[in-house]
């Protein structure tokens, strides 16, 4: 534990995590087609559920891993925002709200992509937390709403960024804690 190997990206969760990058890189070209979007949305969804369980059921779970899955998630809502954004369907506040939690984390990711301790402890862990798994359901049903043009994407958009911001710090207070506990 606590390497990065360039074969953790051959197994199947990191194949899965990869395949967010393609999907990413698809959505600006659909996102003028709601089904086609919503199409690449849920196949995003199922990769993003299928590596997690797939690495925990089958004691795939890597440091690599560990650093791929949230980076790719986060490339994959950053693709989103900025394609709402060039498209006119948010402003840059907006693009702010739906990207809260990636704000927040992407500090965290970089100390877990730098810190061998961090990258040891990370691969531990049995499951994400709770509000982090809501966050990422509203952010899903967030972008249907507004690929959908629905009236009341706004208070999606909302809620979605306070669940993603309460994801966030409840990650840096669990990781921080953690450190502290940790002999030195």
């Amino acid at each position: 534990m606590g390497r990065y190997r360039a074969r953790d990206l051959l197994s199947v969760p990191g194949l899965l995590s990869l395949a967010r990058l393609p999907l990413a890189a698809l959505f600006p070209v659909v996102v003028d087609h709601p089904p086609a979007a919503i199409a690449v949305l849920a196949l995003t969804g199922l990769t993003d559920m299928a590596d997690g369980w797939y690495a925990r059921r089958f004691g795939q779970a890597t440091p690599t891993g560990a650093v791929v899955d949230p980076l790719t998630d986060k490339c994959f809502v950053g693709t989103v925002a900025v394609s709402f954004l060039l498209t006119g369907r948010f402003d840059f506040l907006q693009l702010l709200l739906l990207t809260m939690r990636e704000i927040g984390e992407l500090p965290l990711l970089g100390w877990w992509t730098v810190s061998r301790s961090q990258r040891r402890r990370r691969t531990d862990l049995p499951r994400p937390n709770l509000p982090g798994k809501v966050a990422t359901t509203l952010q899903f049903i967030t972008i249907v709403s507004v690929l959908l043009r629905y009236q009341h994407s706004d208070l999606l958009l909302i809620a979605t960024a306070m669940t993603g911001s309460w994801a966030a710090a409840l990650y840096w207070i669990r990781y921080l804690f953690a450190s502290r506990a940790e002999p030195q």
